[in-house]
């Protein structure tokens, strides 16, 4: 039973338009419509093309309507530098993770949210309350993605090779998703997390969009991956680049982000500050990461993919069960599900107070 939403979903995570797509198929755009509208069924045939050219199984265009993301709930970072293309598809990467956890959560217990309500508050103490809750003190964060899935977040990753989608977050009922985008360095991923943080808790509940609350969500990621107490203490004095640089390593941020932190705790000058930002341009900082730090992954899905492997689910047969391509699911699980079948992803490390228990 042919489903028209999934054919949608599937034309707009391929970046194409309903013109594009009749063009590759030899048909006119009136009846593309009609198909994503519910108008008129597509015949087998057309459907096998679909498919072909989409690059879904068949049977994706089939079953339930999909459930996704709406622009409206999802906070992206660079929506005025986005394309409406790049946008879309990466609401319909959305959908397909909200798949992939309603089949996960029938057969394992995931963390329950423990966020806080936090849209009253000043971000910097909004930052400060929630590191209070989650018993963090002053102390920086060890590895921030597993921190947030401890805490119910549910994190998955893009493959989207632009620059433009930083990262997005949004609530779907009692539960919060975040999408991270890997064509970043390590330590601008954790701050795109900890900026997608603030909104989560921030802006739950919607409202203006803009440059003020993109700032309000900046200023929450600074103080919760890099406290002032902490910076103050270890870092009081800063007069060269190379200390930047070393201090960075502390709090597992860019150069960039801990030059402009100095900065607003009034521990550089302005006039260090312009110095330091010339010099990262000069030294290609602004994109590549000098000392670079590991990349952090999911222990969630870690743990997961261990569980199903163990009883011989292999990363075919979850692709199959979706009714996905076996890439989209790897895309989504930062690169976890890229394994020969049969090769299990290893023991996961232990992380503290994470749990994912067979339901």
């Amino acid at each position: 039973m042919f489903t028209p939403g999934r054919l949608s979903l599937a034309r707009r995570r391929r970046r194409l338009s309903k013109a594009k797509l009749a063009e590759m198929l030899g048909i006119t755009p009136h009846t593309v419509l009609r198909y994503e509208s519910g108008d008129i069924t597509p015949p087998a045939e057309m459907i096998v093309k679909f498919s072909k050219l989409l690059d879904f199984p068949t049977g994706f265009f089939e079953g339930d309507e999909i459930d996704g993301p709406s622009e409206r709930a999802v906070s992206f970072r660079s929506l005025s530098t986005m394309s409406a293309r790049d946008r879309r598809s990466a609401l319909a990467a959305g959908s397909l993770a909200f798949m992939f956890s309603d089949w996960v959560e029938q057969k394992f217990a995931l963390p329950e949210p423990a966020l806080s309500d936090l849209s009253e508050i000043d971000p910097e103490l909004a930052a400060r309350s929630l590191r209070q809750r989650w018993s963090l003190g002053e102390r920086p964060v060890n590895n921030v993605i597993h921190l947030l899935e401890s805490k119910g977040v549910r994190v998955f990753s893009l493959a989207e090779n632009t620059k433009t989608i930083d990262a997005c977050s949004a609530w779907r009922g009692d539960y919060p998703f975040m999408f991270l985008n890997m064509f970043k360095t390590a330590e601008r991923t954790r701050f795109d997390a900890a900026h997608e943080l603030g909104h989560l808790v921030l802006h739950r509940h919607g409202g203006p969009r803009g440059r003020e609350v993109e700032e309000h969500a900046n200023r929450f990621a600074e103080e919760f991956l890099m406290p002032a107490a902490d910076v103050l203490a270890v870092a009081p004095r800063i007069s060269k680049l190379n200390q930047v640089i070393q201090a960075k390593k502390r709090w597992g941020v860019s150069a960039q982000a801990l030059t402009y932190r100095l900065y607003r705790l009034k521990v550089t000058t302005e006039w260090q500050n312009r110095m330091f930002c010339i010099q990262l341009v000069q030294h290609g900082y602004t994109d590549a990461e000098p000392q670079g730090m590991a990349r952090e992954q999911s222990l969630v899905w870690q743990k997961v993919l261990t569980a199903l492997w163990k009883e011989r689910i292999t990363k075919t047969e979850i692709a199959a069960a979706l009714n996905l391509p076996q890439w989209e699911l790897e895309n989504l699980l930062f690169g976890l599900a890229g394994l020969p079948d049969g090769d299990g992803p290893g023991e996961p490390k232990r992380g503290a107070g994470l749990k994912v228990v067979a339901s």
